[in-house]
């Protein structure tokens, strides 16, 4: 007898459940529009963070956070999913991504250093820089036939201006790209040679899709990996965005750094999120594999709905994650079509121009949207046909 296929952790759940809901996703626009911008997934949590998590209540386990098991739990599942085994003692515990970023970007720079990262970008790196008097500088991503992949000789030309500190987001948000190993040797090789410090937010990888690898930067062979440091968080693998933990892990070489982030940060984090986290590692992957899976689909059916009904918009599949980047300039919609499709088809997108910096010369996002797919594939249908009649 044929195995029963899993039900999917995207359809455990009607629009009506979902509109409960007391996140920012559910909570930001007026009930008439159908959310699909903050990087939320319309998911239950996985069996055994609830449980872990109703445990903890029902203990009244709920006081100031200990690091526990977290960093045990990471590192045996850093070395299942990617081959790579980071040293426990070395990880410093923070509330989340961002927060360790700021608190590492602050040890490794001074105030004038120049900061780079890649564009489009996640709108906090540049929105939280020049409050630190960093400077910035980006660095755009090039598009081919099959995606977005670094420019390594602009990148070579930007990291000898003067930059002090590269921040790397791989797999990359908002484009889905997985960089290979040999571009991200050649971003170690140029940070060596420059004198560069790397920070790479990792984030999105426990989510990467069937036929991709991601490469822990830290992990490679390369000094400049060695004195790295990445940023995990079982926060968009497992939908824990609310529940506050996440880890810095520093490169072998990079201890004093991890060492040097202050210890209120490190109180900042959440009990809850702790156990949440810790769960998810140690147990979560069946449930994550089954996500993965529905995610890829859901991107199969949105790139179906968007050849029938939106034909001149151009996409490429992510490699990670559920946000599709979206190229909407064919539709001459302005700077911004996100506010046209809100106005208009009461579909709650993410701005394009948000994903780099106010001036950027390069103009990066303009004309495009960023649009999450981790929901029920009938609202995907549902959000494309009405973007699709206002035109």
């Amino acid at each position: 007898m044929p195995a029963v296929p899993a039900p999917s952790p995207l359809t455990a759940f009607t629009l009506d459940d979902l509109r409960t809901r007391h996140s920012v996703k559910w909570r930001e626009f007026p009930e008439d529009v159908l959310p699909m911008h903050i990087a939320e997934m319309d998911t239950p949590l996985a069996p055994p963070i609830a449980d872990a998590l109703t445990r903890a209540i029902a203990q009244g386990d709920t006081g100031y956070a200990t690091t526990g098991r977290l960093p045990e739990a990471f590192a045996a599942f850093a070395a299942r999913r990617f081959g790579w085994r980071p040293d426990p003692a070395a990880m410093r515990l923070v509330p989340d991504v961002m927060a360790g970023i700021l608190e590492v970007l602050g040890v490794v720079t001074e105030p004038g250093d120049r900061v780079l990262f890649n564009t489009p970008g996640y709108p906090p790196y540049f929105s939280c820089l020049p409050g630190m008097g960093r400077e910035i500088v980006t660095n755009p991503l090039v598009r081919d036939d099959t995606g977005y992949r670094l420019d390594l000789d602009r990148l070579e030309r930007d990291l000898a201006s003067g930059v002090r500190a590269y921040l790397l987001c791989n797999p990359h948000n908002p484009t889905g790209a997985v960089f290979p190993e040999e571009d991200l040797k050649a971003v170690a090789d140029l940070a060596a040679r420059y004198g560069v410090q790397v920070l790479s937010d990792e984030i999105h990888a426990p989510l990467v899709h069937p036929g991709s690898v991601h490469v822990p930067f830290p992990s490679l062979d390369a000094p400049a990996a060695a004195s790295s440091v990445a940023f995990h968080s079982a926060s968009k693998a497992w939908n824990l965005a609310g529940l506050k933990a996440s880890l810095v892990v520093p490169g072998p070489d990079a201890r004093a750094v991890g060492a040097a982030i202050r210890e209120e940060i490190e109180e900042s984090a959440g009990l809850l999120g702790v156990l949440a986290a810790e769960a998810a590692f140690a147990h979560g992957e069946p449930w994550l594999d089954e996500l993965v899976t529905a995610l890829a689909g859901n991107h199969r059916h949105l790139a179906a709905l968007l050849d029938e009904h939106l034909p001149a918009v151009r996409h490429h599949r992510p490699q990670a994650g559920y946000l599709a980047w979206l190229d909407l300039r064919a539709l001459d919609l302005g700077t911004d079509p996100a506010r046209h499709f809100l106005d208009h088809a009461r579909i709650g997108l993410s701005s394009g121009p948000r994903f780099a910096p106010e001036g950027d010369p390069d103009q990066v996002g303009r004309g495009f949207a960023r649009l999450n797919f981790a929901t029920r594939p009938d609202l995907l249908t549902g959000a494309v046909q009405r973007m699709s009649a206002t035109l």
